[in-house]
């Protein structure tokens, strides 16, 4: 199916505020979020010529966001490599294991993800852990699980100087993330 695009005049009506969200959701910035919006419909408007149709025209448009996005990663790591250490969270409980190693957290309450999925509390609670790390380990996160990209290319996007170290952040980040949903979703 060949898909058409609208006039370039409609497609801030029609797609941004589904545009504004997604960067929002990702760079965590309003005003970003907006220059990126922006720079993605010029971007659009000039390479409207080359829309082949393949996609629609909200999915082409989220995808030069998605582009415009991690050119701004990119060139926010170059501007100042930021370290992760020491960026962990003090306010929180970090005793995640008892003296065996087990979790502390009873695990079987967690045997029905796809369900959680489902509700928006959970999405909301998510979203809310998510804004309570720190900017890069939240950045990290959401490049690498919700937008599935490459751990090489987040490597150099981020300034990230081995995929060990990319592992281990994720890992720390992952822990957050579970210990703030064990606290706000589970109890």
């Amino acid at each position: 199916m060949r898909h058409e695009l609208s006039s370039p005049d409609q497609w801030l009506d029609l797609h941004g505020d589904i545009l504004y969200r997604y960067a929002f959701a990702r760079v965590r910035d309003s005003e970003m979020a907006e220059d990126l919006v922006q720079e993605t419909l010029l971007a659009a408007l000039k390479a409207n010529a080359r829309y082949a149709g393949e996609a629609s025209e909200r999915t082409w448009l989220i995808g030069i966001l998605k582009h415009k996005i991690i050119d701004h990663f990119r060139k926010s790591s170059r501007e100042k490599a930021q370290e992760f250490a020491g960026q962990f969270s003090d306010d929180e409980n970090n005793d995640y294991f008892d003296q065996q190693g087990n979790w502390q957290v009873d695990l079987s309450s967690w045997s029905k993800p796809d369900t959680s999925l489902e509700q928006e509390q959970f999405l909301d609670i998510l979203q809310h852990c998510i804004d309570r790390l720190p900017p890069k380990m939240a950045q990290l996160f959401m490049l690498r699980e919700l937008d599935g990209i490459e751990s090489e290319e987040i490597c150099q996007l981020m300034s990230i100087s081995t995929l060990n170290n990319f592992w281990v952040i994720l890992s720390r980040t992952r822990l957050q993330l579970r210990h703030c949903l064990d606290l706000k979703w589970l109890n």
